[in-house]
């Protein structure tokens, strides 16, 4: 009992870990993209680009070493990889017209449309309360979306908070998709494959993408230091948020995943704060307050929902089995009666 208690201490230990890079990894990439639009850059799709290019160029060599083919059609990575990059390309840009405190806020709105998408797509059942946590969260993005309208951002007046707010929800609807498409590929496929064709597609529908809108703006970079190491440090963050998410998801699920990406939000304040030393609305404490109380409410009640769902399976499985019971009662109770028959001929 003692060994199995360490043993379960350390694994929890190593999820909270795992579950705080990924958090980090994400508050890195908002930093990182923050920092760009800043100094005047305005090339997302470049910055996905590098993120794509890192997952290729290590899993890919992994994938190619295993001889395998690929178990799932290559056009579902396509398509899958197209709208990850939409995704990322519509949130990086929005750092060019809102904050990143309102970025990062926003984009829990995934989790909402990621309900939706699953209860359709995948048959997935949630409970009241996981509704519920959901609609608070919901109510938290409205008062995001309120103070934005309500008081413009005065450091920049060149900035356009709703217009930054609209590509974010617009972002979290293609990763919302993304994520849903993963998780329906990581279950039915390895990780190792999943990861690699959503670099390897990544990168060349970034690159048709970047030829095709932004190679004036890339062209227009001037290379120095700080922004080599910007868009190198955005690539790595990005690299260990797809590397380490799906570990995290396989050890303890979406309830410590969702958790743990909350605290990038609470990184993002601070970065706001004492980096940028920006002034925080009041309605931004309340917001991230709500969003969350939600996250918590859906989270808590995340196992309860398939714990439920694998106890009516079972139920079910036992219900079908009822029928050949009854079937092998009767035809026990037959045979006796037959017998009985030829022992009274017998008998006579």
């Amino acid at each position: 009992m003692e060994i199995r208690t360490k043993d379960n201490a350390w694994r929890l230990l190593l999820v909270l870990f795992l579950g705080q890079l990924v958090a980090f990894s994400m508050a890195a990439c908002s930093f990182a993209s923050s920092f760009i639009a800043n100094l005047g850059v305005d090339a997302p799709l470049a910055q996905s680009f590098c993120t794509h290019l890192l997952l290729t160029l290590v899993y890919v060599p992994i994938l190619l070493h295993r001889r395998h083919k690929l178990r799932i059609p290559w056009y579902w990575y396509l398509v899958l990889a197209f709208v990850d990059v939409q995704g990322n390309y519509l949130v990086t840009e929005a750092y060019q017209y809102s904050s990143i405190t309102s970025v990062t806020l926003l984009d829990c709105w995934t989790v909402v449309w990621a309900i939706i998408l699953t209860w359709y797509a995948l048959g997935t059942r949630y409970s009241f309360w996981q509704f519920l946590g959901a609609g608070t969260c919901v109510a938290g993005l409205a008062l995001v979306l309120l103070s934005d309208a309500k008081t413009p951002d005065a450091q920049d007046p060149n900035k356009i908070p709703l217009l930054g707010d609209a590509l974010v929800i617009a972002g979290a609807v293609c990763y919302a998709f993304s994520n849903v498409g993963e998780e329906y590929c990581v279950k039915k496929n390895d990780r190792v494959e999943v990861v690699a064709m959503l670099g390897l597609f990544g990168v060349l529908v970034s690159t048709i993408q970047i030829l095709i809108f932004e190679r004036k703006s890339v062209e227009a970079i001037v290379w120095s230091p700080i922004m080599i190491s910007l868009f190198a440090g955005y690539g790595i963050a990005g690299f260990m948020f797809y590397t380490i998410t799906p570990f995290v998801l396989k050890m303890s699920g979406a309830t410590l995943l969702n958790l743990s990406l909350l605290t990038s939000g609470m990184w993002a304040v601070a970065i706001r704060v004492f980096f940028y030393q920006q002034q925080i609305n009041w309605l931004y404490y309340l917001a991230f307050t709500v969003v969350a109380i939600g996250l918590i409410i859906y989270s808590l009640n995340e196992n309860s929902s398939a714990d439920a769902t694998a106890a009516s399976t079972e139920a079910a499985a036992h219900y079908q089995q009822l029928p050949s019971e009854d079937n092998s009662t009767g035809s026990g109770s037959n045979l006796d009666r037959k017998e009985r028959k030829q022992q009274e001929a017998h008998i006579c």
